[in-house]
């Protein structure tokens, strides 16, 4: 077995591999990870009916929680998107909110409606309405399409049910119901700073004109929309069951035992998802197989997501099991740097190597969760916040969200790159100061 720095070495080598077989090599990174997984492993000295056992381990343990979060999560969006509730909501926070307030209202209809959703999904529902605001306000489109893409964007890479941050979570041991109360607390600040602030500093110096073809959008369907209200309370059911369980158990208070049952991520997805297949489904004119095929065809975008969380999961216990991960937790440990800052660093190299903000988290959780579990005065949620800052940074030119912003506002690459790009370093940049600056004051 070699020694401690020469485990490390081959760890870094190991991280190296996997971005070549990514990006030069084209592979996919489920594969990748596997391959460097079984690298690593050989490379270490660990036998090879142990090295496939760890394997298994990994995958199995990495999956075990997150499949289910990930499925519910993704049957819920998909019930919401269908019956129109998305866009009932957005029109609705709208009106409420007035012309002179409608970037909040972008943001915090973008912001409700990314909880459940993908980015791509929810940019297209709500893309037409940036659209119209900015057409008749005359205003840049960056007014108003940055509010909408910064709180989507957000969201997806921070807030779970998403695949990212339920993964990190998983793999650094957090705990779910607090992970989802501070990622939203954290994620809010980070969408007003790029959706707000930025957003109307540079709508001022870079004009972007509403595209042509704009106005051949899509309408919605004729099918009345559900009530907002119902919309609103079936976005934040799961939280609340979540929180409700948090509370309870953390105060002591009666009915313990059924709190913590509906309020595990598990039962209150569970709960949300028939309740949307009922309201959002059924009521909105679905029979029972409609429901079944729509329920159905929600699971089938997930399934590289699944395959490459596995694979993260993989990748950490062979970092556990070879031995690296005790040996480089032990030298962070004795070392001065913050694991909230070694995380975020991570994280945002590999965003920026490869590109997805999906990968990227989950790919850094399995780097660091075996470096930093156990240090002491650092939350594994704090750690999983930093993780997912690091992850949502400098979007460019080999991420597909770039190129959905590109397309979609008709802007060139320059433009692209100094609105959409520089706005996700500004949330970035803000989530890690607020994470840093809750660590120093709640858990010092």
């Amino acid at each position: 077995m070699p020694n401690g720095n020469t485990l490390v070495l081959y760890t870094f080598c190991s991280i190296g591999l996997l971005l070549a077989l990514i990006l030069f090599a084209r592979l996919h990174a489920f594969l990748a990870l596997m391959i460097t997984s079984m690298a690593l492993g050989l490379a270490c000295g660990m036998r090879p009916v142990q090295l496939l056992k760890s394997i298994q381990n990994g995958f199995g343990e990495a999956l075990g929680f997150i499949a289910v979060v990930v499925a519910l999560g993704a049957m819920i969006g998909r019930f919401l998107e269908y019956s129109g509730g998305g866009r009932a909501l957005a029109d609705s926070i709208l009106a409420r909110f007035g012309p002179g307030r409608a970037t909040w209202a972008v943001l915090l209809s973008s912001f409700l409606i990314g909880l459940p959703i993908f980015f791509e999904v929810g940019f297209i529902i709500l893309v037409p309405l940036v659209y119209s605001l900015a057409r008749e306000s005359k205003k840049s489109l960056l007014y108003y399409g940055l509010p909408l893409a910064a709180a989507l964007t957000v969201t997806h890479a921070m807030v779970p049910p998403h695949p990212a941050p339920a993964a990190a979570a998983q793999l650094l041991g957090a705990d779910l119901g607090k992970t989802i109360l501070f990622s939203i607390a954290v994620s809010i600040p980070m969408a007003i700073a790029g959706g707000i602030f930025y957003s109307q500093w540079i709508a001022k110096r870079l004009f972007i004109p509403v595209p042509e073809r704009a106005g051949k959008a899509v309408e919605s369907s004729q099918r009345p929309a559900p009530p907002v209200g119902l919309v609103v309370l079936l976005l934040l059911l799961p939280v609340i069951l979540i929180f409700a369980a948090t509370i309870v158990n953390a105060n002591g208070l009666p009915g313990k035992d059924v709190f913590a049952f509906f309020g595990h991520p598990f039962t209150a997805l569970t709960v949300t998802a028939l309740a949307a297949m009922f309201f959002l489904g059924y009521r909105c004119g679905l029979n029972r197989a409609d429901i079944a095929r729509m329920a159905n065809d929600s699971m089938m975008p997930i399934g590289a997501l699944l395959a490459i969380m596995g694979g993260g999961g993989a990748f950490k216990q062979v970092i556990v099991d070879s031995g690296v991960g005790p040996y480089a937790g032990k030298m962070l440990a004795d070392s001065n740097m913050s694991p909230l800052v070694l995380a975020y660093l991570v994280a945002a190299a590999m965003r920026v190597a490869q590109g997805s903000a999906t990968v990227a988290i989950i790919t850094a959780a399995g780097i660091v969760a075996p470096l930093v579990k156990g240090i002491p005065g650092y939350t594994p949620e704090m750690i999983v916040l930093a993780l997912c800052c690091g992850g949502t940074i400098l979007s460019h030119v080999n991420d597909a969200g770039f190129w959905l912003v590109n397309q979609s506002f008709e802007m060139t690459v320059p433009q692209t790159l100094r609105s959409w790009t520089a706005m996700k370093v500004v949330t970035s940049f803000v989530g890690l100061a607020i994470v840093l600056l809750a660590q120093v004051i709640f858990f010092h």
